[in-house]
């Protein structure tokens, strides 16, 4: 049994703490059991280690989280590491591709996939071994859990059962309801859709090689920024006959929105807040420096960020994405060669948001007491350190040692966030250089 864990998306319905770098899954909101922040990934992980500790654990995820997930769990976790994104069903094969080439898994290994952000008891972790044995079994290509809905949700895509068995074959699937339409469902014995499947091996990577027109880990590395997006729910699920799901009643929240998150967390408010005594149901998470200050509110969640600021209805908060997405970000202090904006300052640590202007290029510099790391959002260029030159694309990560010399060149619009780190951060702690930037106009 291999357990691969799906780390890719930003969280969007957690803004304004969760973007691209700083994913939900990253952010310590919850308490392990001696009392300690942890992030949703770290108590995932510690949770398997927990109930399997034999088990191999493999994170499917992109290159630009691959910094703060080895921060988190070490720099010996298994990665399978997109170049870019490209949905759930790629990243799936390319994990697969993974555990066959690299981890050397035998193709009939079965492999359980789940995603990293559930927040979940013990217990669904001896569910996962359930699924892998049944997925051994082989009476089925695929082997999905199914969670006992507690209510007619609008939120969750369902599985309809063939029979009320607690493992039956899979009669439809079905894309999220209206709250009626779920209320039949939940009468006619459906389960919601949790994310979680088992297959043998062999079977995905018979499907890559189908769909895909690869299977191996190198080639698909090689190709995989012409893969086409597509969901593992589109890809397979839909058209996949042979499927068997094993239900599961226990504890298991998606903590995708505010609203469930807000359910996970042991205090009511996090950072510098105060609460009256008439406040009731109310959540804050505060990243910045300036005090929140409540009084008299109800049934709320506040959330605030130098990305922005949060105020909503704890129900209504689950319907943010689209709101987010149209959301104007400003460009920040501008420059010459574009603008940037201080996106968080801690002690020993800066990170900003820096854009840059198609044809334009940073200062050819070095820092005597930071480092800095560069992870790249948007756009296409080079990165100069140390007189090396590397092309640039979204997802790519560039560190910069204190001491070296480092640049950015921009062949289309580029956005990076930089992240310093050092006991001095200081403006004077910049020294320029002379660079020849001519060559960078031949290679457009």
């Amino acid at each position: 049994m291999q357990i691969v864990l799906l780390s890719g998306g930003s969280g969007k319905r957690l803004w304004p703490l969760s973007n691209n770098i700083r994913a939900k899954q990253f952010i310590s909101l919850l308490k392990n059991d001696l009392g300690q922040q942890e992030t949703m990934v770290q108590r995932v992980f510690r949770q398997i280690k927990k109930v399997a500790p034999q088990v191999p654990i493999t994170i499917a995820t992109a290159k630009n989280q691959v910094p703060v997930i080895e921060h988190q769990l070490g720099e010996k976790v298994n990665l399978s590491i997109e170049p870019c994104r490209r949905d759930t069903f790629p990243a799936t094969v390319l994990a697969a591709a993974y555990l066959r080439d690299v981890q050397k898994a035998d193709l009939d290994e079965v492999v359980v996939v789940c995603p990293v952000d559930p927040y979940v008891e013990d217990g669904y972790f001896s569910a996962l071994q359930d699924l892998a044995d049944e997925a051994a079994r082989g009476q089925a290509n695929l082997v999905l859990m199914g969670i006992e809905p507690t209510y007619p949700s609008e939120k969750y895509g369902y599985i309809l059962p063939k029979t009320m068995d607690n493992v039956s074959f899979v009669a439809k699937f079905k894309e999220k309801p209206d709250l009626q339409t779920a209320t039949e469902y939940l009468q006619q014995g459906a389960l919601w859709n949790c994310g979680v499947f088992a297959f043998k091996l062999k079977y995905l990577l018979n499907c890559a090689r189908q769909k895909l027109g690869y299977a191996s880990y190198l080639e698909l590395l090689k190709h995989y920024a012409d893969l086409p997006k597509t969901s593992f729910d589109y890809a397979v699920l839909e058209r996949e006959r042979q499927i068997q799901v094993i239900r599961y009643a226990g504890e298991w929240q998606d903590l995708g929105t505010w609203s469930t998150l807000t359910q996970a967390m042991d205090k009511t408010s996090t950072g510098n807040v105060l609460l009256d005594a008439t406040c009731d149901n109310v959540h804050v998470v505060n990243d910045l420096d300036v005090p929140v200050l409540g009084l008299g509110l109800k049934d709320l969640v506040v959330a605030a960020s130098p990305e922005g600021i949060l105020v909503a209805d704890k129900q209504q908060s689950s319907y943010i994405k689209p709101f987010v997405n149209k959301i104007t970000k400003k460009e920040g202090s501008k420059r010459s060669w574009g603008s940037f904006r201080v996106l968080d300052i801690s002690e020993g640590g800066l990170t900003t948001k820096i854009t840059l202007r198609s044809g334009h290029h940073l200062h050819y510099h070095s820092h005597d007491y930071r480092d800095e790391l560069w992870t790249v959002l948007e756009g296409t260029g080079w990165t100069v350190v140390d007189d090396v030159v590397r092309s640039i694309h979204p997802g790519d990560v560039i560190k910069s040692p204190a001491g070296s010399r480092h640049t950015l060149v921009a062949a289309s619009r580029l956005q990076v966030i930089e992240i310093q780190s050092g006991e001095d951060i200081l403006v004077t702690d910049k020294y320029k250089y002379e660079y020849d930037f001519e060559q960078f106009k031949q290679k457009d």
